[in-house]
């Protein structure tokens, strides 16, 4: 008969006392395999509980398995000795560094936007309208694509802003350009492109990423002045080429029509060619009338649109669009139409009406002229450098391009910033690795930062910069 210690003023019930000290009586060994239990009437009156007591704990023993019932005769521990003396081998859990939150006094990232800017209180309103206005179905699978009526907005927004041709059955809509990215490299395989596809250098890490892991040859190809070297380009074996053309990210050339044309041209010498043009920063223009799209003078149709939501209002937005050439949309719809939409219907049906309803508009234009005020307002802090630097990629996107004359290193410069509470972002790291040097830049270059100033107040912008030049010691 067995001696259990009953806590009665634990708050663990009597049942699960009794359960578990039988259980790991069973695991030790101490109750070997057949060993015949007490009855459940005899256990009871022997601890001087109720019978519905130990049916409880002798039940949970049942359904895990630790005995069995055997009619007319009683419970028995079962065979599980053999699990009693297994040891687990220990293993070092590879420590998984937790994300903090910036401890930079001032941090000029060049992806960050005005966190401040997001119109709350629009958007709050435009989901409880939504909730109040809408029935079950709504909490249904949609289109696959995409719900009709977002991309009938979309459309309508891309050729007003950006002069894109296209029809609402050319869009996808999907839960940022990472994952449309990820979505296209699968289509294009099914197209008679090759697997080689070529980029800018310096380039947008991200989409490099996209297309080594989904197993792409890719050729980096250096810039000019104006953008792709389309000299460069020709000589590869590319059947793809992946442009940032509205405003080249890192370095934020704006492609000129001319290049355009001769990167049009390029396509058309192919039939089975296509051009990947990401859309950039494409809202935000300080100078000058907007570009089309390269997408908008494409009459051959070897343009693939991608664009994203999340600079322009908060990245959190995870709403992205991609205009697929006629050809692809059918690879599409042959292969690839199960995938369902990662977008939730809540979130595409706010987006719609604050695109319809005018508050996108309104928004941008509010963005674009806090935005033009903090990039004159760094321009002119950086004043204080005189002839030490040398800005390019103004007037357009959130961030500048400022290269350093001094004998400091790129490195040096932001260790030396970091020290003071100063983070900023080199160059560096936006090269495509060379095969013999897979995880090194590019080359030894001019220390190069990227200066953005979305998400930095206009005090700070003047306060970091002065603080950055006395660090320097220029």
């Amino acid at each position: 008969m067995f001696t259990i210690n009953i806590d009665s003023t634990s708050s663990v019930p009597m049942y699960e006392q009794i359960y578990e000290y039988i259980k790991n009586e069973i695991k030790s060994g101490q109750l070997p395999p057949k060993t015949k239990l007490p009855s459940t009437r005899s256990l009871a009156i022997h601890m001087q509980v109720s019978r519905n007591t130990i049916d409880m704990a002798y039940s949970q023993l049942l359904s895990e398995g630790y005995i069995e019932s055997i009619p007319k005769s009683g419970y028995y521990v079962s065979m599980v000795s053999e699990l009693t003396h297994i040891t687990v081998k220990k293993t070092t859990a590879i420590p998984v560094k937790p994300k903090k939150v910036s401890a930079y006094r001032y941090d000029f990232s060049p992806y960050a936007i005005d966190i401040n800017s997001f119109p709350y209180n629009i958007w709050r309103k435009l989901s409880n309208n939504f909730m109040i206005d809408n029935n079950n179905e709504i909490f249904l699978l949609g289109d696959n694509q995409g719900d009709e009526g977002l991309r009938v907005a979309i459309s309508r927004y891309l050729h007003e802003s950006r002069s894109v041709n296209c029809s609402t059955e050319q869009i996808i809509v999907g839960a940022g350009a990472d994952y449309l990215l990820q979505l296209l490299a699968q289509m294009l395989r099914y197209s008679s492109a090759s697997g080689r596809i070529a980029m800018e250098n310096p380039t947008y890490m991200q989409a490099y990423k996209i297309f080594k892991t989904m197993h792409y040859d890719v050729n980096p190809i250096n810039l000019d002045s104006y953008g792709i070297s389309i000299e460069d380009l020709s000589r590869t074996d590319s059947d793809i080429v992946y442009v940032t053309p509205s405003h080249q990210y890192p370095l934020g050339i704006v492609m000129p029509i001319k290049r355009r044309l001769e990167l049009l041209q390029w396509a058309n010498s192919s039939s089975e060619r296509y051009i990947i043009e990401d859309d950039h920063d494409s809202e935000f223009r300080y100078k000058g009338k907007p570009i089309p799209s390269l997408q908008g003078i494409d009459s051959s149709s070897k343009v693939i649109y991608i664009g994203t939501f999340s600079r322009a209002i908060a990245p959190a937005i995870r709403i992205g669009y991609m205009v697929l050439p006629e050809k692809l949309l059918e690879i599409y719809k042959k292969y690839f139409n199960f995938y369902s939409s990662t977008v939730s219907r809540v979130d595409q049906n706010i987006m719609k009406s604050f695109i319809e309803e005018g508050y996108f508009e309104r928004h941008l234009n509010k963005t674009r002229k806090l935005y033009k005020n903090k990039h004159d307002l760094l321009i002119q802090s950086l004043k204080i450098f005189s002839d030490k630097i040398q800005i390019t990629g103004e007037n357009a996107g959130l961030h500048l391009v400022v290269r350093f004359n001094i004998r400091l290193t790129e490195k040096e410069i932001i260790a030396l910033a970091a020290k003071s509470s100063i983070k900023l972002y080199g160059l560096n790291e936006h090269y495509i690795p060379t095969t013999e040097m897979e995880n090194t830049a590019h080359a030894p270059l001019p220390p190069t930062i990227l200066l953005g100033y979305a998400n930095v107040m206009e005090d700070d912008i003047r306060d970091g910069i002065m603080k950055l030049y006395d660090i320097l010691n220029i």
